[in-house]
This record gives C-alpha cells, structure tokens and sequence, in this order.
C-alpha cells in the first residue's frame, strides 16, 4: 500500500494524478473529501464494487454512491429532473448526494441489477482534481466497517478496517477529516424530494429550497 501526503495545496494535482492511475488500473483508493474519508475506485467496475463491499464488510444490498467532477459529467450516468436541478444549483460541489434514476445501459459497477445512482460533488479540492483528471464517476462511500463510526485520520481508519485494509492499492493522506458528518442524501426520482439521510445539510435547508 502506498501513502501519499497532502500538507499544501501544491501536493493536489501530483496526488490526484496517482490516485487517477490506480483507478484507471482497477485499484482502490483511501481518499479525503468535504465530509469524512472515503473509499473510492472505478464506480463502472464490478471488480472494485464487490472490492469495495469487502473492504467495508457490506452486502450487495447497498448501493454506493460515485464522484463526479460537474453535473454534466453526471448525465453520463444518470438522469437529471427539475428538483435535483434545483438541489445541486443551490449545494454542489457540497456535502449533498443526489439519488437519480439511472440513464440506460449503465448496468456495470454501481448500476449494476439497481435502477438509481447515487451523485457526488463534493466541495474538495483534491477530489475535484482527481474526478477532472480520472474523466468517469469513482466509488465514494465513508471508509469504515459496516455499522462502526468513520474514523477521522487514515491511521485509525487503516486500524479499524484491519485485515481488510491491506485490499487498499492507495491511501491520500490530507491530515484529520475536517467535518464529522456525512453528506446529506437525498432521493429525486419520483420528482418528489425524499431525505433518505440527514447528514452535513440540514432537511430544514434542504426544504427551504422548495418553500417549505
């Protein structure tokens, strides 16, 4: 496992360059974003998917939601209606995951036997570089063991994953995770929003959007 180190915002591109390589060659990466750390990789692979379940010690039942560099990069993968329009005017880049039907024949990795998919952008320097420079959508989940807290350090987190943290081809190291909560998810598929997760956005903010 190789560890790379941001301590300026100089270290970002050369970081994101090796982090997109690994991707590229279907490895798996430990990654800072705008929330807690997370795990990542190629979100059209079904080989880093049944990887990334592992790693966290999760079932096929959940889906994963995947970065992306802008809303136009997204319509790659999904389908984009009038209220997640709204949504992502308002709070992206920022910790708000919009869930979206998916756009036909994505049926690898993510999309794979789901209907819907999961959109990132997150307000995060190094991630934004690395979703501009890798070019597709990367596995973002929170880098820890189903059912246990995030840790926020790569340290503790590599610790808490134990054996299966040797499955990690990649970490970034950018110092302590700056925000304790998780990006706030939110459904749009019916063209009703639903918080499926109150998390760094408030439902009352997320609400307000929409006059209620």
């Amino acid at each position: 496992m190789d560890i790379v180190r941001i301590t300026t915002p100089a270290d970002i591109a050369a970081a994101a360059q090796k982090a997109a390589e690994v991707l590229k060659n279907g490895g798996i990466i430990l990654y800072p974003t705008d929330t807690v750390y997370g795990l990542g990789g190629d979100a059209t692979l079904d080989s880093v998917v049944e990887k990334i379940y592992k790693i966290k010690g999760r079932g096929r039942g959940y889906s994963f939601l995947s970065l992306v560099a802008d809303i136009q990069t997204s319509q790659n993968y999904a389908e984009l209606n009038e209220p997640a329009t709204k949504l992502a005017e308002k709070f992206l880049p920022g910790p708000l995951a919009l869930i979206l039907k998916k756009k036909e024949g994505f049926d690898t990795g993510v999309g794979k036997d789901i209907g819907t998919v999961g959109i990132r952008i997150p307000d995060n320097s190094f991630c934004q570089e690395l979703a501009r420079v890798f070019g597709g959508a990367v596995v973002t989940t929170s880098a820890n063991k189903n059912g246990i807290p995030p840790e926020s350090t790569v340290e503790k987190i590599l610790e808490q994953l134990g054996e299966q943290a040797k499955q990690i081809d990649l970490c970034i190291d950018a110092g302590e995770a700056v925000g304790t909560l998780p990006s706030t998810i939110v459904d749009s598929t019916s063209g009703v929003i639903k918080i499926l997760r109150e998390g760094a956005i408030s439902a009352q903010k997320i609400q307000e959007i929409f006059g209620r």
